[in-house]
């Protein structure tokens, strides 16, 4: 056991870059007697002990278990360090951005509403601006279960007076239930002692629906007008506003809303940076019950086409009728200005935090074009072109460059970015009847998510522009991939005069053409 410990110790030292001396110094303990103890030659007083576990932050118990345990602290904190270098970016891109946060009463139905509030705080704490929008769906049905005259149209339901009554009765108490939890000092991680402001208000107008397929609505309404400048008052004063499914006329009529559309609605009208869904699954599935993680308002049109022509919203496969609304609003949201929607699990912690500060994301992200962009590259992107080519270079993978060949050579670069950020590169430089592409490299997280195959396609729409007809490369450890993009080995006789003087015959590099 002592050995144990004594493992553990000079482990945990090692992995917080303490050297012998300024470790023994924060102990009051002299260098000799610390290596003594580190070898397993010197018991450690359990006072001893309790200051050590002080200094790393860490139970007692830690020191007696086995190795792997450090092993597994080591991973943590690198993971952490990695994760939260990742998420800096996001913080600083995000800060005084308006988010516009929609769920359903399901949230508040199966007691999800506690660690979505969590989040929301959290958000918050970061300087984002926060409106949220709550449905109560769930609620009415529960309340009107009885009730053999209520009707769908169109799966909108029909408000006549006594379901109203009820629709009040139920949207009151949700507010209060989120009003709560949001006001909650167990849940408040954004501010210390300092309380949360939430707002709320009659910042819709709404008008009825009229009559649809012969039904008459009563009073199932649409919205009219949002008062966004009260809304966005609110914001400034740094509170969190709350915005129910009700909208009001001006003779004081109330309407039943659609908290999806509402959302949307709300969105567009004060020009929020994103629209955040919580939903039933981590985003929209296709037709095979794939994550589609991204969208595209071409995507989504042939998404919804196919559901609403195939068979129906109520039965098509992966997606609620639910969710299916969330995608039709998430598409008006977009073709009205709103720059992302984000499609997130309700039911996975934490998803809405993974989904914004991390690049894999956890849902569907909704753009009106493709987030990634392959243009020519510049001399601002040498560095992080050398930094994602030098690793493979090292390995043989890649011809090795310095910054300098990089620089020099800029105006043959290309690169691919995904939502800003550069993730991959390829150089195509032209001979007399042929170009090689060269340099051909993908992020490592972006690999096997179709960027390679976009970027090589452009790399085979730019060649045909510069009137050449057939292509090369070499590669050391990717030739299966090449040979399944309609590459065939070749003979290195075949490649072009110039490029012989610059073959590096001890990388023994496999040679690979295509005709275009």
């Amino acid at each position: 056991m002592q050995n144990i410990v004594a493992i553990n110790i000079r482990k945990l030292r090692k992995l917080n870059k303490l050297s012998l001396d300024a470790f023994a110094k924060k102990l009051d303990l002299s260098p000799s007697n610390l290596s003594r103890i580190e070898r397993g030659e010197l018991n450690i007083s359990v006072q001893l002990l309790q200051k050590v576990s002080d200094c790393f932050s860490v139970s007692i118990q830690f020191f007696f278990s086995d190795q792997s345990s450090v092993e597994t602290l080591k991973n943590n904190h690198n993971n952490f360090i990695k994760q939260f270098r990742e998420a800096s970016k996001y913080i600083n891109e995000f800060s005084m951005q308006t988010f516009v946060i929609a769920f359903s009463g399901d949230i508040i139905h199966d007691n999800q509403l506690d660690s979505i509030v969590q989040d929301i705080n959290l958000l918050q704490s970061l300087n984002i601006r926060i409106v949220i929008v709550y449905g109560i769906r769930p609620q009415i049905n529960h309340e009107i279960n009885d009730q053999s005259s209520v009707s769908l149209v169109r799966n909108i339901r029909v408000t006549d007076q006594e379901t109203l009554e009820k629709v009040i009765d139920v949207n009151g108490r949700n507010k209060i239930k989120i009003e709560s939890a949001l006001s909650s000092k167990s849940l408040d991680l954004s501010s210390g002692n300092k309380e949360n402001k939430v707002a709320s208000g009659n910042f819709i107008t709404a008008r009825p629906l009229g009559v649809i397929d012969g039904i008459d609505m009563q009073f199932s309404g649409q919205i009219r007008r949002i008062d966004a400048t009260s809304i966005k008052n609110k914001l400034d004063n740094k509170e969190i506003v709350i915005i129910s499914p009700l909208g009001f006329s001006p003779i004081g009529d109330i309407f039943n809303l659609s908290y999806e559309k509402t959302a949307a609605d709300v969105s567009s009208a004060i020009k929020a940076d994103k629209l955040i869904y919580y939903m039933n699954h981590n985003g929209i599935l296709n037709l095979k019950g794939d994550l589609i993680s991204e969208l595209t308002t071409l995507k989504a049109e042939n998404l919804i086409k196919s559901i609403e022509n195939n068979s129906s919203p109520e039965k098509a496969p992966n997606i609620s009728i639910n969710d299916f609304n969330i995608l039709k609003s998430s598409m008006y949201a977009i073709k009205n200005n709103v720059p992302k929607v984000h499609l997130v699990n309700r039911s996975s912690d934490g998803s809405v935090i993974e989904e914004l500060f991390t690049q894999r994301g956890s849902g569907t992200i909704f753009t009106e074009y493709p987030l990634e962009i392959i243009r020519q590259a510049e001399i601002k992107d040498v560095k992080k072109i050398y930094r994602l080519i030098s690793p493979l270079g090292n390995k043989g993978i890649l011809l090795s460059r310095a910054k300098e060949q990089i620089e020099k050579d800029i105006n043959h670069f290309y690169v691919i970015e995904h939502n800003h950020d550069l993730i991959g590169c390829t150089a195509l430089y032209k001979y007399d009847f042929m170009a090689e592409i060269a340099c051909f490299a993908i992020e490592r997280e972006y690999q096997n998510k179709g960027y390679g195959n976009k970027l090589l396609k452009f790399c085979e729409k730019h060649t045909k522009k510069m009137g050449i007809s057939e292509i090369f490369l070499f590669t050391t450890q990717s030739e299966h991939w090449f040979l399944e993009k309609e590459f065939i080995s070749s003979k290195k006789e075949g490649m072009p005069i110039k490029r012989k003087k610059y073959y590096q015959t001890e990388r023994n590099a496999k040679f690979f053409t295509k005709k275009l």
